[in-house]
């Protein structure tokens, strides 16, 4: 008969290679952070992104360079031409101000500082540098510059922006 250790708090760590079909390296990692963010885990970080062709163990025994996440430029910013086409002015006028900065920092990778409030007393500051918007959950995903780590977090949880 086995016992359970009393010194175990029943959590566990997996270390997991996952290979996702979406066309481009950006859709792949919103897929998963959708995945990873809808299951009940305790905690998740995502090492690195590693673009594969036909199988995990083919490509890994070919290649171990990581590929940067594409950004997609949808939002005109100062000096720059946007790279999707110009939407009328009617469009434009109506954008929500907070979502035309956030294009801003994706656009230019602009390095932020996000001050978080993640309820119960929990405040963060985050170094960071914004990789994705998605307007329709208001979630954004952003890359820790310190830790080299990629969190997502609610719009409603941010208090300010500091550039």
């Amino acid at each position: 008969m086995s016992q359970k250790k009393p010194d175990s708090d029943g959590a566990y760590l997996f270390q997991v290679d996952v290979m996702l079909h979406a066309p481009s390296n950006g859709a792949a990692l919103e897929q998963l952070l959708r995945v990873l963010n809808s299951g009940n885990f305790a905690d998740y970080r995502i090492g690195s992104g590693i673009q594969l062709g036909v199988a995990i163990d083919q490509a890994l025994a070919q290649t171990t360079q990581t590929v940067p996440i594409p950004i997609k430029e949808t939002a005109k910013s100062p000096g720059k031409e946007p790279v999707t086409p110009k939407a009328p002015a009617k469009e434009a006028s109506k954008a929500n101000p907070l979502e035309v900065r956030i294009r801003h920092f994706i656009q230019s990778n602009q390095l932020i500082r996000l001050n978080v409030n993640k309820g119960r007393g929990v405040k963060m500051s985050i170094p960071c540098r914004v990789v994705n918007y998605d307007p329709s959950n208001q979630m954004l995903t952003v890359y820790h510059v310190d830790e080299k780590q990629v969190y997502t977090i609610r719009l409603n949880e941010i208090d300010d922006f500091i550039e």
